[in-house]
Order: C-alpha cells, then sequence, then structure tokens
C-alpha cells in the first residue's frame, strides 16, 4: 500500500494544539472538518494548517490517516454530543459536591461515537475520585476518562486577556510551556513582587522567557555588582545598573554617584575619572539655558548676601557708637523752639510786607467823595 502523499495538522474541541494525521485528499483547507481517529476514539476535528508533504515529515511518531470529511450524520452526532458533554457536566458537579472533594471541573467532551467522555478538572493536589467514577458510570453509561490539569493549561483552554490587554500567549500561540521560575525575573532586575509577575493561571507570566536571553547577553558588559572602583575621594562599590539606559550607579557610605558604561569601564581601568553626576542631575536634564541661568540667580544671590552681611555690618557698627554720636548729634542739633519761633517771626514780617501799604499811596476817598 502506497503511502499518503501529504501530512495536515487537526484541532480539537477544547485544545489549540495541532495534531498531524496523514492524507490522500489534496482539496483539504485550513477550517474543514474531518474525522479521523485518536486513541480516544472517533473524533471530528478542525484543519488547521495546509497541505504539507509527507516527505518533509521528520518526526518519529506514525501518522495516523484522516477517515473521511463528515457527512451529515456525523454532524448531526456532533451536535447531539455538544449538549450530552453539558449534561454531564452538570451531572458530574453535583456528585462532586455531595461527595466533598476538593476539584474544579473545567470541561467535558464525548467522542463522536459516544463511546467515551473526558472529564477535565483542576486540583491543587491529588484527588481520590474513584468514589465518583463508581457512581457516574450507571449515569452517563459510557466510559469515563477523568484527566487532571495543570493552571496553565487551564488558562490555555478557556483563554482571557493578560496585563498587556491583548488575549493570552497560551490560548493564541504557545503550544507547550517551558519551565519559568523566580531566577529569570532576577535576571531581569525586575522588582519581585509575585502578584504583578503573575498571569491569569496565578503563575509566573510566560512573557519572562522572551527577553531572558537578551537580558542575559547584555549584562557581560556591565561590571559585576560589588566591584570596587577606586577614585581620587575614595573606593566606590558598583551598586547597580541599568541596561537600558546603560548607567551604572557607584555608590559608597557617604555619596551615590551616576555613571555611563563606558565611563564606568574608564574608572575600573584607571584611565580617565570624569566629574561624577549626582542622583539631583541624573532626574532631570540640563541645558546650556539653564546652566546661564544657574549662574545670574548664583550672581545675584551672591550680591545680596554680601549686602545684607554689610548692613548687618553697619548696624553692629552704630549699636557700638551709639552713645557718643548720639550726644554729639543733639549738640549739634538746632533747638526746635527756637527754629519754630523764628520761623513765626518770619511768617508775620512777610506778611505785615505784602498787606502794609503806605498812606501816600493808599486812595484817599474822602477827596474822592469831596470831589
Amino acid at each position: 500500500m502506497d503511502e499518503p502523499s501529504y501530512f495536515v495538522g487537526v484541532k480539537f474541541s477544547g485544545t489549540s494544539k495541532s495534531y498531524y494525521f496523514s492524507t490522500d485528499m489534496d482539496d483539504l483547507k485550513i477550517g474543514d472538518l474531518v474525522v479521523v481517529e485518536t486513541v480516544s476514539g472517533m473524533e471530528m476535528g478542525t484543519i488547521s494548517t495546509n497541505l504539507m508533504d509527507t516527505a518533509t515529515y521528520h518526526n518519529n511518531l506514525v501518522l495516523k490517516p484522516i477517515l473521511r470529511k463528515p457527512t451529515q450524520a456525523d454532524l448531526d452526532d456532533y451536535a447531539f454530543n455538544q449538549n450530552e458533554s453539558k449534561k454531564a457536566l452538570r451531572i458530574a458537579e453535583k456528585q462532586i459536591k455531595e461527595l466533598g472533594l476538593d476539584m474544579n471541573l473545567i470541561d467535558a467532551n464525548y467522542t463522536l461515537d459516544g463511546s467515551r467522555v473526558t472529564i477535565t478538572y483542576t486540583a491543587d493536589a491529588r484527588v481520590d475520585f474513584r468514589e465518583l467514577l463508581k457512581i457516574l458510570a450507571p449515569q452517563l453509561h459510557c466510559r469515563i476518562e477523568l484527566r487532571q490539569i495543570a493552571p496553565r493549561d487551564k488558562a490555555k483552554m478557556i483563554g482571557g486577556l493578560g496585563t498587556c490587554g491583548l488575549p493570552l500567549c497560551c490560548s493564541t500561540f504557545l503550544d507547550q510551556f517551558d519551565g519559568i521560575s523566580i531566577s529569570r525575573a532576577k535576571n531581569q532586575m525586575l522588582t519581585l513582587n509575585i502578584p504583578k509577575l503573575s498571569g491569569a493561571c496565578g503563575k509566573l507570566i510566560c512573557c519572562l522567557l522572551y527577553e531572558d536571553d537578551m537580558y542575559t547577553e547584555a549584562k557581560k558588559d556591565f561590571p559585576r555588582l560589588g566591584t570596587v572602583v577606586h577614585m581620587d575621594d575614595g573606593d566606590y562599590t558598583v551598586s547597580g545598573f541599568n541596561i537600558l539606559n546603560k548607567q551604572v550607579k557607584l555608590s559608597n557610605a557617604a555619596q551615590v554617584r551616576f555613571y555611563t558604561l563606558e565611563e564606568t569601564k574608564d574608572l575600573i581601568a584607571g584611565i580617565k575619572r570624569p566629574k561624577p553626576k549626582m542622583e539631583d542631575e541624573m532626574a532631570m536634564p540640563t541645558f546650556k539655558s539653564d546652566l546661564v541661568a544657574r549662574d545670574v540667580s548664583h550672581n545675584e544671590h551672591s550680591d545680596n548676601r554680601n549686602a545684607n552681611k554689610n548692613g548687618r555690618q553697619d548696624n553692629r557698627d552704630n549699636r557700638r557708637h551709639g552713645g557718643k554720636d548720639q550726644k554729639q548729634n543733639n549738640n549739634n542739633r538746632p533747638n526746635n523752639n527756637q527754629k519754630q519761633q523764628n520761623n513765626n517771626n518770619q511768617g508775620n514780617r512777610n506778611r505785615h510786607f505784602h498787606h502794609h501799604r503806605p498812606n501816600g499811596n493808599r486812595p484817599n476817598n474822602n477827596q474822592g467823595n469831596k470831589k
């Protein structure tokens, strides 16, 4: 018998992973329904990839064939099984509550021929469900499989939105989960706040894997934490660095300084010691206009300070010699009463001068009357 010419990926309900099957049908497209045989029995799946030549298949697993495209009877059985799966899930939830089992049911799926139902659940520990199977078997009238899945698999099945606002990576393109530990967050120098580093599944977010290799490679250019740098005013220790800004933090018991990566390398090698950048200078960029304004304000402040200092010195001198100067001033000061009297006399003389008229200039009213 000739081997099939093609193989293609097929996805099943409740999963996002593709399983490969062989076929000779050359008209299959993404989204088409097909009937295949799996380890659980006859199932209906959806084509998820384009047709590929079997010569490019390099996996050791044997490819099972696609049986056929679904008939109308297959579509009716599939719709019927969807309703039966919901009923089986409600029955199982009821029995779990009565038995007091620590299980959280996720989904239930019948095979296409109805010979098996698979119930998936999550649990914090291993659950003894033997008593549950004895109760469910006569009610569901088929073979029952209880499958425990991890929290990440639960998030993959249910889906949702991540902290970035996009659909979960596990429910879109991740087919398998790699081990994620807190050491990856430490490698990226993130704050070890577990709630913020956890995803919808309650585990560490998968995106810690995306940039971990880049951080590992970039940190090779930076000096190790704790490296001692000898400077003119003392020894400093490398206490931190920013990979994105390429800045290194040097500190000792007295102060903290920031340098660029190149400046730090020169300091360690003893080539050059540039002017240190203080914390306040790192907080806000300094422009040329700011430097000019700062110099002007500094000069004005210095002039005001000198003027105030001279004023305070003059006040101290006045208080020290105040007694003698006061007496001398009193002696030289004119008598106010005498000055006031002179002013009054001068005013009277002025008024007399302006209003006195000689008799020769005064008109003679009697003479006028006589005329």
